[in-house]
């Protein structure tokens, strides 16, 4: 049995359009997802969400809580914030301080959205306790259908984003021969104290806790059906340390597919990232 690679059957078509010129790429929206993590009886896990089959983009996949980003985090006085500030973000995410906002909004409220975890509190030192019970479910549903923005939520209960709580680890952009595009970056952050998971959102049908190791043997085995990036950031998690959060540093720099033609097949590869080179019959 080979790897859980996701790897649709009409991506080989695709790439064969795209490398005659029959494909414009489109443009790649903007999105975040989040890593969350806890200490397991054996070590660190990490929480995981199976996109449902009847989903448009990767299908029965495992992956983070995640999405776009909503246009309406962007402005500097919109979200009450705490932790590094907008400049600190930008540079680390190679985005102007209003991208780096909207991005940084994004990964809080998605990771809310499908998993009930909220990175923010009452002040710059502390984190909410119990996001569950009722009128916290009527809020994450309504942030879910865009009635309700990330601001006004943490407006109504006197919360901070805490965006010290996250970590930046990744950047990567849907292939370019793709109809669906995002520029994606990954973070991570650990499960506040007194929150816990649950499966919030309606694009997942099963959620679990495992370690890094164990993610990456069901995916070793072709149990579970994973996405490059899920699968790039789970051996970085597995290998530690965390990178820094934000600072002065170099900016996550994005992975593209590329694609170049040796002989009778096109060959698609990841930079930096070997394992996941796929060939296609021209």
């Amino acid at each position: 049995m080979g790897n859980g690679q996701w790897f649709p059957a009409e991506w080989a078509g695709r790439v064969r359009e795209f490398v005659r010129g029959e494909i414009t790429p489109a443009v790649p929206r903007r999105a975040a997802t989040v890593l969350l993590t806890r200490e397991g009886p054996g070590g660190p896990q990490v929480f995981l969400l199976r996109r449902r089959l009847s989903m448009g983009f990767a299908a029965g996949a495992y992956a983070y809580p995640g999405g776009g980003v909503d246009p309406r985090d962007a402005a500097a006085d919109a979200v009450a914030w705490a932790g590094p500030g907008r400049e600190e973000w930008a540079e680390r995410l190679g985005v102007d301080p209003d991208g780096a906002q909207a991005i940084v909004c994004a990964a809080v409220r998605e990771t809310f959205e499908e998993s009930g975890v909220l990175l923010a509190g009452p002040d710059p030192h502390t984190v909410a306790d119990d996001t569950t019970g009722p009128g916290w479910e009527a809020d994450r549903a309504a942030l879910a259908a865009r009635e309700l923005s990330l601001a006004a939520l943490l407006a109504r209960h006197s919360l901070v984003l805490r965006s010290d709580l996250l970590t930046a680890r990744a950047r990567w952009i849907t292939p370019e021969f793709e109809p669906r595009r995002y520029d994606t970056w990954f973070f991570s952050a650990a499960l506040p104290a007194g929150q816990r998971t649950r499966n919030a959102s309606t694009e997942a049908d099963r959620t679990v806790w495992l370690s890094p190791a164990e993610a990456l043997a069901g995916y070793a085995r072709g149990e579970m059906i994973m996405m490059p990036p899920t699968v790039a950031t789970l051996r970085q998690l597995a290998a530690g340390p965390h990178p820094a959060p934000v600072g002065p540093v170099e900016p996550v720099e994005p992975v593209l597919v590329r694609l170049r033609t040796e002989g009778h097949q096109i060959v698609l590869s990841w930079p930096g990232h070997d394992e996941f080179e796929r060939r296609v019959e021209r």
